[in-house]
């Protein structure tokens, strides 16, 4: 009851307050009210506009910064296969730089082993001219030592890179006998002179005979052979002292023959003593057996 007193109260109060404005100046209030209604409008309606342009432009920015971030991402998972790509590409770098080292070194050896076998083919070949002057001038002073005798009973030839003084079985033999006689006795003394005065030569005695069977003292031509080169070492050696270590007697019997044993003349040549000389080739030999890295 005391509310309802109350207002009516306060109503009567306002009413008599507006009976006391004059018209004109309410009015006046009325028009400005209106005013800052329609400016409380349009600032109503920018707000909204602000705030629809401003959740544009969120939900743009919004979108923009998404693409910016799956962008980043690609970029991302893009670098990474790259960087593997960079860590497989550095791994074979190594290896390849590896290998290319390991080849380098193999081809420093290889031209260092060509090398090596460039001057041991330059020596060997020294040592094979050196060789084959030695044989020669073996040959010349043979030829000179045994002038005189008939072409038929002796030769000096160079054969298999060796002189061959061949002898045949009327110098030296009677036949069937491995006793030298006088004739071959005197060949030999010049034989053994040129021996003596160079002392870098070897002597390979060979008896060979032709394939005719003997009877007597020699149970075969094989004896016969190796009988008759044995003279002419004893000959050699102790008669003419040739240093007996440079000196090897062998027999051939029939087996190595120079003719055909189906004639006499052929048989005849065949019935033979060959002395083969050769220069010591001691440093040939060490150079041909020392072990080759090289791959020759």
């Amino acid at each position: 009851m005391t509310k309802k007193i109350l207002l009516a109260t306060v109503v009567a109060g306002f009413m008599l307050f507006i009976g006391c404005v004059p018209t004109s100046k309410f009015n006046a209030v009325q028009q400005s009210l209106a005013s800052a209604r329609y400016d409380s409008a349009q600032l109503a309606d920018k707000l909204r506009n602000l705030q629809a342009t401003r959740e544009r432009e969120n939900h743009q920015s919004a979108k923009t910064i998404d693409s910016l971030n799956q962008q980043i991402d690609l970029t991302r998972e893009q670098m990474a296969t790259l960087n593997k790509q960079i860590a497989g590409l550095s791994g074979k770098n190594k290896d390849l730089q590896s290998e290319g080292a390991l080849r380098q070194a193999a081809l420093t050896k290889s031209q260092k082993d060509l090398q090596d076998q460039q001057a041991k083919l330059e020596h060997l070949q020294a040592l094979m001219d050196r060789q084959k002057h030695a044989i020669e001038e073996i040959r010349k002073k043979m030829t000179n030592a045994l002038v005189g005798f008939n072409a038929k009973d002796l030769t000096v030839s160079i054969k298999n890179g060796k002189v061959y003084v061949s002898l045949s079985e009327n110098l030296l033999f009677p036949s069937g006998s491995a006793e030298v006689n006088p004739k071959g006795k005197e060949a030999l003394s010049k034989l053994g002179t040129v021996l003596n005065q160079n002392a870098d030569i070897t002597v390979d005695i060979e008896g060979h005979t032709d394939s005719i069977p003997i009877h007597g003292k020699y149970k075969d031509n094989w004896e016969l052979s190796l009988a008759r080169s044995a003279s002419i070492v004893r000959i050699l050696t102790i008669d003419y002292r040739v240093d007996p270590t440079r000196v090897i007697a062998s027999g051939h019997s029939q087996f190595d023959p120079v003719q055909p044993n189906s004639t006499t003349e052929g048989r005849a040549q065949n019935r033979r003593t060959d002395i083969i000389l050769s220069p010591k080739l001691d440093e040939l030999f060490r150079l041909l057996q020392t072990p080759d890295t090289g791959g020759l």
